[in-house]
């Protein structure tokens, strides 16, 4: 039977982690930094903790350089946390799928203004009716429209 501890237990590191970011480290390097996930080996040992951080190359390479220098204070947290016989080394990684996400959606809008501005909606007649959509006969969707007179 597989065992649960170790989500369980990445979970708690996200917790910790993600706290501690936000509301005791008071590192200005640390602004902007979201914890999105944790990964821990089967053996409890070592931790990978996944964050991203919103702005430069060089603030996103401040940002991880801070959370391992704080790496040491983050431990001693989440070993509080857990209370097990060790705790996980923390390594830092940044998660680069948000920002390749938004970088995807802007490439998106962009692409739809372009085509919006090389092929303008054509808008109706300002008289015109709507086109007539044919008419169904009830439950069964055959056509109302009179039947060929055929040779029976």
């Amino acid at each position: 039977m597989p065992s649960h501890r170790p989500e369980r237990v990445a979970e708690a590191i996200r917790e910790v982690v993600a706290e501690s970011v936000l509301f005791e480290l008071n590192d200005p390097r640390i602004r902007g930094v979201t914890v999105l996930r944790a990964e821990v080996a089967r053996d409890l040992r070592s931790a990978v903790v996944y964050v991203t951080v919103m702005g430069s190359e060089g603030e996103r390479r401040r940002a991880l350089h801070a959370l391992q220098h704080a790496a040491g204070h983050l431990q001693s947290r989440v070993a509080r946390r857990l209370q097990t016989r060790f705790t996980p080394i923390l390594r830092f990684e940044l998660d680069e799928g948000v920002r390749h996400s938004v970088e995807m959606s802007r490439l998106i809008a962009e692409a739809l203004a372009e085509d919006a501005a090389r092929h303008p909606p054509t808008a109706p007649a300002p008289n015109a009716a709507p086109p007539a959509l044919p008419q169904s006969d009830g439950a069964r969707g055959e056509s109302a429209a009179p039947e060929e007179a055929g040779g029976s």
